[in-house]
């Protein structure tokens, strides 16, 4: 049983954030407890999230954190298309359903690499010093790019340098603070570093509770919106597509410089709380299903890459006896 879950983490959390949810809504005994498990979501979150990258940026050096030549081809990916859709918003008069699609696949190829993205990058065998290098460089593009862009699309009375902060203020110290951290640990704590580093894949198991979180509220977003399912379905498959084309583009051209894992993760895992909230704050309050949507379809093609990887590993494990006796 334990095997079982340890196979399938993702899947599960995604399961019991939907469960979750419903258990909520539909037994009145439950109410009197949500109060307390919003307030425990506000704070839990931000702790999880700190805790994975204080424990995956233990096991990166500090020198290894610099561009490699992906990062850049990939930042002018994100930077062009999100730039294309914005100029087909402006010169075509869209219906109001497609017209969103698009504002939420704009949120969706903008969005910055999620900020926990180098904990399943470790688990995949990729390197997460340089996810981490384009962590930071995306989010400096999105702090940038969405307070200019963003409100052309959608008149937006909030100026730039006011934008501009709300957004790294709300990733950078998140980053900053458990990379120096590890960094302090690393130099004067060296037992308390070690021990860290043994801690193997309790990153992991961290997001797998921090992705129980992100999909309950998920869920109550699309539950709850108001909008028809058809239209939520348009929505949810174009976000589907970006999110594929996302994985495919990283790997590719991660794969041409020897870094196909970290380049699909760097490209193809977003910051979806980062992107709802950017979508509500400056768009149509229904795009934030796009970024909704986007967190089942970027944890459902993890999933598969880690079954993927582990039965690559299980092939292996499985022919070395043999290859011994030969």
């Amino acid at each position: 049983m334990l095997q079982f879950i340890k196979n399938w983490t993702l899947p599960l959390a995604m399961l019991a954030g939907v469960i979750g949810y419903f258990c909520f809504a539909m037994f009145d005994f439950l109410h009197p407890l949500k109060p307390f498990v919003k307030f425990l979501v506000v704070w839990l979150t931000p702790l999880l999230i700190f805790a994975q990258l204080l424990l995956t940026f233990c096991k990166i050096e500090v020198k290894d954190l610099s561009p490699r030549r992906w990062t850049c081809i990939l930042l002018l990916i994100q930077l062009i298309s999100c730039l294309a859709v914005a100029g087909v918003l402006l010169c075509i008069p869209f219906s109001s359903v497609w017209r969103i699609s698009l504002e939420g696949a704009m949120v969706c190829l903008i969005c910055p690499t999620a900020t926990a993205a180098a904990v399943i990058t470790n688990k995949l065998g990729g390197s997460a010093a340089s996810l981490t290098t384009y962590t930071l460089a995306s989010n400096l593009l999105a702090a940038i790019v969405v307070p200019l862009v963003f409100p052309l699309v959608e008149p937006s009375d909030i100026p730039f340098g006011e934008s501009f902060m709300r957004i790294l203020g709300k990733v950078f110290p998140l980053l900053l603070f458990p990379f120096f951290i590890a960094v302090l640990l690393r130099r004067y704590a060296p037992p308390v570093h070690q021990f860290l580093v043994g801690l193997k894949d309790m990153a992991f198991y961290l997001w797998g509770i921090s992705l129980t979180i992100v999909m309950g509220q998920t869920t109550q977003s699309v539950i709850e919106g108001n909008t028809s399912i058809a239209e939520e379905c348009i929505i949810a498959t174009l976000a589907l597509v970006i999110c594929c084309l996302q994985f495919w583009g990283g790997k590719s051209i991660g794969g041409k410089y020897h870094d196909r894992i970290s380049g699909g993760q760097a490209l193809g895992q977003k910051n979806t709380v980062l992107a709802i909230w950017m979508a509500a704050t400056y768009l149509n309050p229904l795009t934030t299903i796009a970024p909704g949507s986007y967190v089942v379809w970027q944890n459902t093609i993890n999933s598969w890459q880690l079954w993927k990887k582990r039965k690559s590993e299980e092939r292996i494990t499985k022919h070395k006896p043999s290859t011994l006796n030969t």
